[in-house]
């Protein structure tokens, strides 16, 4: 089976340091991907007021953040502003697009966006994402095809500004590894299709679903035997920092199983043509604070099928 792989560049030590290593890794295997680059200020660090909060101070904890992560990750923006990604990053944000990897626009500031997307003005939602679309345009030279919005953090009312966008498809939400167009509440369909992912992230798993990090390889490999599509998406801060030894050794054993990986375009392209599906608030395991999710999805035989549970129904 083939395995769509997106990675998710959210701060400047990911992009300095990850973007290359996992290149590096990647190319060892032959395997493309689809990348999301953050380009705006690195503001990363605010998240720790958070702390407050139990769930995310236990997933903290539990992740053993200080050492995935490394502390520069942590406190990047608290003092001070943080850097402004594209502009100092500029070369290598572009190695992975001149290797011909597929790759989109994944913020502009990352943590003003999981923070602030359902409290933002229609204009300053609009200044946020087509600040980091241009900029990322002019890095690459030409316009990015996809995007994928922070922590998953997507409402009707981003879904319809960036349908306003050339974009080819984007991968906005959790749920079952379905292609899907968005229905929104009035009743439009929105032409851009949505590629769900459905495999849990690291931060996620680890604590949670598995106790440790060979369990966790151990996870994905299980749920890859089952013969269906899947969408999997890693993070250059810790795949390519921390894990990045863990990631090579599941990409081997998942070659070794005949499994292959691909951009999300690519596997979009060999998928059934979408059908119109909903996207809600809802939560996933290991995951503090609400995320999009896929509501249901009409098959073509026009049953329903729900993927995960919106928070309203829990």
């Amino acid at each position: 089976m083939a395995i769509a792989l997106r990675i998710d560049v959210d701060t400047y030590s990911g992009t300095r340091d990850g973007v290359p290593r996992l290149l590096t890794i990647l190319e060892r295997r032959g395997i493309a991907a689809t990348w999301y680059f953050t380009v705006g200020p690195d503001n990363m660090g605010r998240h720790l007021w958070r702390l407050l909060r139990p769930k995310f101070a236990l997933k903290m904890l539990r992740s053993k953040a200080a050492s995935l992560y490394g502390w520069e990750i942590l406190l990047r923006g608290t003092l001070w502003p943080g850097p402004e990604i594209g502009r100092s990053l500029t070369d290598t944000i572009r190695l992975p697009i001149a290797a011909g990897h597929e790759f989109g626009v994944h913020a502009w500031d990352h943590h003003r966006w999981q923070r602030s997307v359902e409290r933002l003005a229609d204009d300053a939602l609009q200044e946020e994402f087509d600040r980091a679309f241009s900029l990322l345009a002019e890095i690459a030279g030409r316009a990015p095809e996809t995007s994928a919005t922070p922590g998953w953090r997507t409402t009707e009312r981003v879904l319809a500004m960036k349908s306003s966008y050339a974009l080819r498809f984007n991968s906005d939400c959790r749920g079952a590894a379905v292609p899907f167009r968005p229905r929104l509440a009035d009743g439009r369909v929105l032409q851009q299709p949505q590629v769900p992912v459905d495999l849990p992230t690291y931060d996620e798993a680890i604590g949670t679903l598995v106790a440790d990090d060979e369990a966790f390889n151990a996870m994905l490999l299980a749920r890859l035997a089952d013969g269906a599509d899947h969408v999997l998406t890693i993070h250059t801060e810790s795949e390519g920092g921390a894990k990045a030894t863990l990631f090579e050794r599941f990409l081997d054993a998942a070659i070794a199983e005949g499994h292959a990986f691909e951009p999300l375009g690519t596997w979009l392209d060999r998928q059934p043509p979408p059908q119109p599906g909903r996207v809600a608030k809802g939560m996933v395991p290991g995951r503090e604070g609400w995320l999009a999710v896929v509501e249901t999805i009409s098959s073509h035989d026009g049953g329903v099928a729900a993927s995960l549970i919106p928070e309203r129904h829990r």
